[in-house]
Order: C-alpha cells, then structure tokens, then sequence
C-alpha cells in the first residue's frame, strides 16, 4: 500500500480528505434539500389536488342522490335546479381529475367513472320524469337499480382516490429512505472527519508545531517567559527581527551602489571637465570675440545674417555645456549674504525677458508681499530659476504660461522657511521617468546634458533646503524650492 513519505504530503493528503468530506457533506444536504422540495412539490402540486378533485366527485355525486330523493319526497322544483348546479360540478372535477391522472390506470378509471355516470344521469332523469309524470312506483322500482351504479361509480371515485393515496404513501416511503441513508452517510462522515482530524492535529503538533517551538527557543536566546508557551510568536519575532536585519543589509546595498555609481559618474565628469577646460573653452573664447568683431564691421546680407546668428546661438550651447560640466564637476562656493529671493525671481524674469517672448511664454507671479530677507546666494538662485524657466519653455512648444508662487511656510520641524513654486501648462512628465529627473546625465531632450536639474538640486541643497516635483502627465509640472529663514546649517530636508 503506498504511503506518502513526505510531511507536505502528509498533511496535504489529510487536509484533502477533509475537504472532499466536507463537499461531500455539502452535496449530500444539497441533494436531499432538492429531493424534500420535489417531494412536497409532488404532494402539494399532484397529489393534494388529485385527492381533492376525488373528494369533490363524491361530494358531488352524494348531493345528486340526496336531491333525487328530496324531490321524491315534495316535488318541489327547487331540489331539480340544485341537482343540475351539482351535475355541472361532477363535470367540472372530473375535467380537474384528469389533469391530474399520470397513468393508464387513472386514466382508465376516470374513462370508467365518465362511462357510468353517464348511464346513471340518463337513468336518473327517467326516473325524474316517472316522477313528474305521477308514475311514482315505477319511478321507485327504476330509482332501486339507479343505485346500484350511483354506489358503483363511488367505488370507482374511492379507487380513483386510494390510487393517489398509495402514491402518496411510495413517495413518503421512499423519503424517508433516503433520509435514513442520508444520516447514515452523515455518520460516516462525522467519524472519518474525527479521524482524518485527530491524526491531522497529532502530525502538526508532533511534527510541525514541536519543531518549530525547538527552532524558536534554541534561536531566539532572549525568550521571556511571557512567550514561553507560544512557539508561534517566539519564531514570529525571530523572523521579524531576521527581516529587518535583511531589509537594512539591503537598503544599505542599494545606497552603496547608487553611491559607487555616482561617485563613478562625478569621478569621469571631473575629468572631462578638465580636459574640455583646457581643450575646448580657449578656442570657443577666441572664436566668440572673432565673431564679435566680424558681426561689428561686415555688412551682410538677410540671409547671412541668419546663418550669423545661427552660428553665434549653435557656439553660444557650446558654451553652456562647457559651463554645466565645469560647474558639476568643481561647482563654486556659496557667496551667502543677506537677500529675498523675490530679487532672484525678478532677476531671472529679467534676464530671459527677450526668450520668453520668442517662445510666446507669459510669466504670472503670485505674491501678496516680497519674501523676507534670508541669507543666500542670489546669483546662484536666480541661475536655478533661469534653468527652470527655459526647460517649462522647452517643454510649452506652442507656449503657456509660467506661474511662480512666492509664500511663507512651516517645514515638518515647525520652523519658518520660504517657498518658491514654478508651474507651468506644458504637457507634464511621466511618472515613470519623475524619480530620474534629478539624476545626472539623465535627459528627454536631445541635445541636453541632464545636468541642469542636479546642479540646481545641489545649489538648493547647500543652502539648506530641498527641491520638490510634483507632476501629471498632460497637466503640467510643478517645481518647488524651499528654504529655511535661519541659517542654513541648522536645516535639514523635510521627509515630505
């Protein structure tokens, strides 16, 4: 006889035969719910009124005689309508009764009943006509042999009758049967349930729970005696503290890596800065000052003068790009001193005031008064607003609108600082790409450098504060830069 080895197997074979008991059982109780309702359904449906329709033809034919013999009695004409209103009854519950005849035996003995209740209405009226006639002793001698087939088709009503009544009692009998068998198999179930139970519940407690308290007891060395009695909670907490040492491991991990990589990217970046410095910026300055001079002293044409401009744009990116690496790599020092940063938003609008126009871009800003003046640099501010400004630019193709929101705040610490909002009505960024926006060398334009963000983080970093996105694709994005009214050493980055 094969027995499983396993204890998976085990137990899976025993928690298997208690479900197939309990959807046997189930079935079981299903089964029989529907044979009760069939089974009343058959009475109430077939049976009751079969017996009823029986019933009513005996009552019916009973009347009839009784009215024969009241006119017998007085001749009174009254006792004549009554027994045609219960003639037409017989009619009417033997139409019923037929519909409620399932076999050939029925149905042969309501063809029989019809059949002599023919005879009889036939033989009755003669006598009821001997009657009005005044020939009473011959209508008597008629009405004794009348009779003999009233009280025959009674016998067959009473047949008709007991027939349904013996069907009625099959049906209860046969219920009844399979309610004992019903039980019996309920016993059975209940014992194998108790069995398959009992040995379910030894394995896990011999072989499951017994394990798992050794395992808990001899692991966790600082079990109390509060959880002494509860394996389960003592291995809980023993799994609980096993992964929270996992999840530091790996946090710490990721920021190892994320750290090595950066300092990766910081590392070769340092060295292209230094070899553009000394490859590229002299050249690109003697080149600038060349078309200085030429742009002052030739006359040119429409066209080339266009070709002019696109030249001094194309070596004015070149210029930029040279600036971003330079300045990610060995980034100047904070010149702090006392200023509101509404100067540097009113510097940055004034710088780009020609671009915004040639972007067909319109800058709102929102202030009820200038921000209070806290130590910054604004320079550096006002180049974090400049790049912000140009990238919602870039993004607005068919232009928009800027909206800069200058207000006073509390961080999560209760202390005061100062926020500056950028919104614009471009097309949004993607969730999927919001978390790398501040990365280094990360970039949705083509010709970008994706620095400009993380230099603007880092600006905003070292004067204590923090930089903020919020964004949905196709309404636009949201820039905010918050920073601390005291001095920025004693700031550090809200959670939020």
């Amino acid at each position: 006889m094969w027995k499983p080895k396993s204890l998976r197997s085990r137990l899976l074979l025993m928690l298997g035969c208690l479900v197939l008991i309990t959807i046997g059982g189930g079935l079981a109780s299903i089964w029989y719910t529907y044979e009760m309702d069939r089974f009343f359904n058959s009475v109430f449906e077939d049976e009751l009124p079969a017996l009823r329709a029986a019933e009513e033809l005996r009552n019916s034919l009973i009347m009839q005689k009784g009215y024969v013999t009241y006119y017998f009695q007085d001749a009174n004409p009254k006792w004549l309508e009554q027994l045609g209103e219960h003639d037409r009854r017989f009619e009417i519950w033997l139409k019923k009764a037929r519909k409620w005849a399932d076999n050939d035996k029925e149905r042969s003995i309501l063809n029989e009943v019809e059949s002599q209740y023919i005879r009889y209405s036939l033989a009755r009226d003669n006598v009821i006509n001997l009657y009005k006639e005044g020939n009473k002793e011959e209508g008597f001698k008629i009405h004794q042999k009348v009779r003999q087939q009233f009280f025959h088709i009674m016998d067959l009503c009473r047949l008709f009758q007991a027939t349904h009544e013996q069907r009625t009692a099959t049906v209860r009998r046969e219920n009844r049967e399979r309610a004992q068998t019903v039980k019996e198999s309920a016993v059975v179930a209940l014992v194998l349930a108790l069995l398959f139970g009992g040995i379910l519940a030894y394995t896990l407690i011999r072989q499951v729970l017994g394990p798992i308290r050794q395992l808990a007891f001899e692991t966790e060395a600082s079990t109390t005696q509060d959880n002494a009695d509860n394996e389960i909670k003592a291995l809980g907490n023993r799994f609980e503290s096993l992964m929270k040492d996992v999840d530091q491991t790996r946090l710490k991990l990721e920021w190892s890596k994320e750290h090595l990589l950066q300092a990766e990217k910081w590392a070769l970046v340092g060295k292209l800065a230094a070899g553009v410095a000394h490859s590229v910026r002299n050249p690109l300055t003697s080149v600038k000052m060349r078309l200085f001079s030429l742009e002052r002293s030739l006359q040119l044409s429409p066209s080339q003068k266009d070709d002019f401009e696109v030249i001094s744009e194309e070596i004015r990116h070149i210029d930029t790009i040279v600036n971003n690496f330079l300045e990610f790599s060995r980034p100047p020092k904070l010149k702090m001193r006392i200023a509101s940063p509404s100067d540097a938003v009113d510097l940055a609008i004034q710088l780009l005031r020609h671009r915004l126009e040639s972007y067909n871009v319109k800058v709102e800003v929102h202030r009820t008064e200038r921000l209070p003046e806290i130590e910054l640099d604004p320079d550096q501010l006002k180049e974090v607003l400049v790049n912000l400004m140009v990238n919602a630019c870039e993004a607005m193709v068919d232009g928009g609108v800027i909206t800069i929101q200058e207000e006073m705040g509390v961080s999560d610490n209760n202390l005061p600082v100062v926020v500056v909002r950028l919104s614009d009505s471009g097309p949004g960024i993607p969730e999927a790409i919001q978390g790398k926006m501040f990365q280094p060398f990360f970039s949705t334009k083509e010709e970008g450098t994706g620095l400009g963000l993380s230099i603007a983080t880092r600006i905003v970093e070292e004067h204590g504060g923090w930089f903020d996105l919020k964004s949905r694709e196709g309404e636009g994005a949201t820039f905010s830069i918050t920073l601390p009214v005291a001095e920025a050493t004693t700031w550090a980055q809200s959670s939020s």
